[in-house]
């Protein structure tokens, strides 16, 4: 980031279930860092999952944020300069970026199943990743212009194979992973015509100006796909913070399935944010 460019971080939730403490305190380090930095803080709701979406968990979303005591300056419910901040409303933006990925041969067409890929698989990936693709459609499908399969197909990004991406983490430092072995060609376009979470990340992350994404450690690899992304785009990288997972009682990360450490629940029960940020489970260890 330039000395003269502002700091915008951003808020990034997906409403496919109720917020639980662990959203809330990598989302409270967004904010910490953005007013460290005397930046903007901008949210962006990420609906682009039909299957999962449910608008009851936008409306939940919204009120259980505000609860906790976040303020954004732009967002869906206050607008701004880089509206709309739905996902689901900013389609023309993914078809244009998928476009220009077409167009630079950057994609394949894939028609392998989740089933296929795990058969095929042998390496092991970390877990929460996706398993490194071993390129089934690489040669069936080499270019973007290749004859159109009869199956329902996903694009895959050709990542370049033996290549280091590296880059330096704001709280876990230098960061080096493999393309092809960390990391295989991944999905950037879904067969159910939805752009892929690391495509639509990379699009509005650059479209509405943000200077550095907070999220959780699990992410660190996508940050290396990111940077393929941005690359092939000609988009300049942002800057990332990744904060450690935090983690239930069995040592296992909290998920949106774990509705007893919902904010909602955790609200119910007479918890205040004050009380859940001075006591809640390492809340302020980044």
């Amino acid at each position: 980031m330039s000395r003269s460019e502002k700091y915008r971080g951003r808020l990034a939730p997906s409403p496919t279930g109720f917020l639980h403490l662990g959203h809330a305190r990598t989302f409270w380090v967004a904010q910490e860092r953005a007013k460290q930095n005397g930046g903007e803080l901008i949210l962006r709701n990420e609906d682009l999952d039909a299957t999962r979406f449910k608008m009851e968990f936008v409306d939940a979303m919204l009120e259980d944020l505000r609860w906790f005591g976040f303020e954004w300056c732009e967002g869906p419910d206050v607008g701004g300069k880089f509206a709309p901040y739905n996902q689901s409303g900013r389609m023309n933006f993914y078809c244009s970026a998928l476009e220009k990925l077409r167009a630079g041969n950057f994609i394949y067409r894939c028609t392998c199943s989740r089933k296929d890929i795990q058969q095929a698989v042998t390496a092991p990936h970390a877990e929460g990743d996706e398993p490194v693709y071993p390129g089934t459609c690489r040669a069936k499908f080499p270019s973007a212009s290749s004859n159109l399969p009869s199956a329902k197909f996903n694009w895959r990004f050709r990542v370049p194979d033996g290549e280091t991406v590296f880059f330096t983490d704001g709280n876990c430092g230098e960061q080096r992973f493999v393309a092809g072995k960390d990391f295989g060609d991944f999905v950037v376009w879904r067969g159910d015509d939805v752009p892929a979470y690391q495509l639509a990340c990379v699009v509005d992350d650059t479209a509405m100006r943000i200077t550095e994404i907070v999220r959780g450690a699990d992410l660190l690899v996508s940050t290396a796909r990111q940077i393929l992304l941005c690359r092939a785009f000609g988009f300049p990288s942002p800057k990332f913070f990744h904060c450690k997972l935090m983690l239930d009682e069995k040592g296992g990360r909290l998920a949106k399935r774990h509705d007893a450490m919902s904010l909602r629940k955790l609200r119910a029960l007479g918890e205040t944010p004050e009380s859940l940020r001075q006591n809640g489970r390492n809340f302020l260890d980044w």
